[in-house]
């Protein structure tokens, strides 16, 4: 491996997948993409329904093959990766077990995975206070809010202390003022494990207040239109604040330019990047 390599926590090349139809031929979900993504790095994927945001989530995940193309995981195939826990999912639904308490449902991994009994619980705990769940430990699902159900998830994907978390609209079903509050607590976790984070959203101000880069990605077959930079600081910056900085705004206008294919959008984008 590579010392280059040693360092992406992601590298996607040249990828493409087509999804086979009943009457021969098939349907192209994605064509030709490629990106890295750096260790601790938080990038988002946006584009219009259909585009193959999460297509290409499930390719990193290992949870579908890709037609075309490579795909590396801290340099390992992605099945690799898989199988060493390199990183954790949360999913726009939390699903967590019913008859499980928020407990139990953390510390379902690493049950699976042969983890002792008292090291499983030490574990669950550190995470019911990372979360800010630390009052809720022996409830089960139906005794908490939505958001809550989405902390748990969060703690769950974060069981086995992975280097990359990988995020398919995690709070897309959550009202406006608890989504907020998710994406703060996000960047937060961020913060403190270092882990690199793949986000698949349908949100601008979503993508843009949590991310180092923003993936912009075309109709189907999805391609890469533009990767925007969003210098706004490292994850310790991403306050209330920053949503009404003037800077945010800007950067909010540059995806939604390069989303809506602007002609003079590149332009301004890149001016912007270079100020």
């Amino acid at each position: 491996m590579s010392e280059s390599s040693a360092e992406l926590a992601v590298s996607v090349a040249e990828v493409g997948k087509v999804f086979p139809a009943r009457k021969g031929g098939g349907v192209s979900a994605l064509e030709a993409v490629s990106v890295d993504i750096a260790a601790g790095e938080f990038v988002s994927l946006i584009g219009p329904s259909g585009c193959g945001k999460s297509t290409l989530m499930r390719l990193v995940a290992d949870l579908d093959s890709p037609s075309s193309g490579t795909i590396t995981v801290f340099g390992k195939s992605a099945r690799q990766a898989r199988r060493d826990q390199d990183y954790g999912i949360a999913f726009q639904q939390a699903g967590l077990l019913p008859w499980r308490t928020v407990r139990e449902n953390i510390e379902l991994p690493l049950q699976l995975h042969g983890v002792g009994k008292a090291a499983r619980r030490a574990r669950a705990s550190e995470l019911i206070e990372l979360v800010g769940l630390g009052d809720f430990g022996d409830r089960h699902p139906d005794q908490l809010s939505g958001g809550m159900q989405q902390r748990v998830a969060i703690a769950r994907s974060l069981a086995e202390s992975p280097r990359l978390l990988l995020m398919d609209e995690p709070f897309g079903a959550l009202d406006e003022m608890t989504r907020e509050r998710m994406q703060t607590e996000l960047a937060r976790l961020r913060a403190e494990t270092g882990a690199a984070v793949v986000f698949v959203t349908h949100s601008i101000p979503e993508a843009v207040y949590l991310s180092d880069r923003v993936v912009v990605m075309s109709p189907r077959p999805g391609r890469i239109v533009q990767v925007l930079d969003m210098k706004l600081g490292g994850a310790e910056d991403r306050t209330d604040a920053l949503r009404e900085d003037a800077h945010f705004f800007e950067r909010v206008s540059a995806v939604r330019e390069a989303l809506h294919g602007d002609p003079a959008s590149a332009a301004r984008a890149r001016g912007a990047e270079t100020r």
